[in-house]
């Protein structure tokens, strides 16, 4: 299995062609895209499109369809990314205590002088230093943190 890797449920990752490729960036840039839409521009039939959708979505390549957020005219104005050094052996628990926070939008264990990156969206700093004095401090096994403020983000996908 030398091109391949174990994918998180213990099957091998497969290797993508091309069109697999392109479709996954059309299909990143506007998830609402029709089949024929996608199809046309990656020069397939609707069968063979709608065939390599449905495969992409069964190996779990394709996890989902979301929509893209203005975090600033949802309310959500203040971005940061927050950094924590953790409790060795401690990820899954402090995972499972940040996931339900408001306004977290991603986690990420990671390597190098911090354990955990955080991005938040809050309504205003009054908002984020809330959620990082009372609500992420207070997890016992956090024993560090440092917050870094967004002062603006470009969304890669969309800007391509």
């Amino acid at each position: 299995m030398a091109a391949e890797q174990m994918a998180d449920e213990g099957r091998p990752a497969r290797v993508l062609d091309a069109i697999d490729r392109a479709i996954l960036r059309l299909l990143q840039e506007d998830g609402r895209a029709s089949i024929r839409s996608v199809a046309d521009r990656v020069h397939v039939s609707r069968a063979n499109a709608y065939a390599r959708i449905n495969r992409l979505i069964e190996d779990g390549i394709i996890r989902g369809f979301t929509a893209r957020v203005d975090h600033e005219r949802a309310g959500q104005g203040t971005s940061a990314y927050i950094t924590l050094k953790i409790v060795q052996n401690s990820w899954r628990s402090v995972r499972e205590k940040l996931l339900p926070l408001p306004g977290v939008s991603h986690i990420a264990l990671v390597s190098g002088d911090f354990d955990v990156l955080l991005l938040v969206h809050t309504a205003d700093n009054r908002s984020l230093r809330e959620l990082v004095l009372t609500r992420i401090q207070a997890v016992p096994e956090v024993l560090s943190s440092r917050t870094l403020l967004v002062f603006e983000e470009t969304d890669i996908v969309a800007d391509r």
